[in-house]
């Protein structure tokens, strides 16, 4: 992965960031970040906004642009789109229903098979989060200093579906739940669609 394709993804993994954070994350100079970043802006990749700080002058913080998230994996969304269409007009809202859960099914049982039994909490999430990237969700766990974890999904290689039929990602939750077992809770705290720039899913020991 070169240089510019590093900023990309850590951009979309870690969120807006200075020019001097990028620069330090990939061992650059500041003036070598910049370049890169006015290069992205330039293809359309990038923006900037300019966040006031407590003292001194405002912060410029980048961050990707629809394009810039385009370039990451989207799973065919064009077909999957067309795919939709077609089921609804050949079995209606019953037959995407029984499409989707028969995916949820799936899922469902791959997650259980990569998590397996026995596994603390900790070991389980982490089985689920590498599960979740083989998907394609740019998936990574977070500790919380409450001692929950945090299930972070940096992208959404289905999100055109779910646009189009939020159901894809209507219980997410509830298969969480099942896979991970009775001892935690699982909570949405940031969700894609609903314009956050990642999902993420708060874990708690109970």
């Amino acid at each position: 992965m070169n240089t510019a394709d590093q900023i990309l993804f850590l951009l979309k993994t870690r969120g807006p960031r200075t020019a001097q954070q990028l620069a330090e994350l990939l061992d650059l100079t500041s003036m070598g970040a910049r370049r890169h970043l006015e290069a992205a802006e330039e293809r359309g990749f990038v923006t900037f906004e300019d966040v006031a700080e407590k003292v001194g002058r405002p912060a410029r913080r980048w961050l990707l642009t629809d394009a810039g998230h385009a370039r990451f994996p989207d799973r065919h969304a064009d077909l999957t789109l067309q795919l939709i269409t077609q089921v609804r007009a050949l079995f209606g809202e019953e037959g995407m229903d029984k499409l989707i859960a028969a995916r949820e099914q799936t899922s469902e049982a791959f997650y259980r098979q990569a998590i397996g039994d026995g596994a603390a909490l900790p070991e389980r999430v982490q089985a689920l989060a590498l599960a979740r990237d083989v998907e394609g969700y740019m998936a990574e766990v977070e500790q919380q200093g409450d001692g929950s974890l945090l299930l972070v999904e940096n992208h959404c290689p289905i999100c055109a579906a779910a646009r189009e039929c939020q159901n894809f990602c209507r219980s997410e939750l509830d298969v969480f739940q099942r896979v991970l077992g009775p001892g935690c809770a699982v909570q949405r705290e940031e969700h894609i669609l609903a314009g956050a720039r990642r999902c993420a899913y708060r874990i708690k020991p109970v």
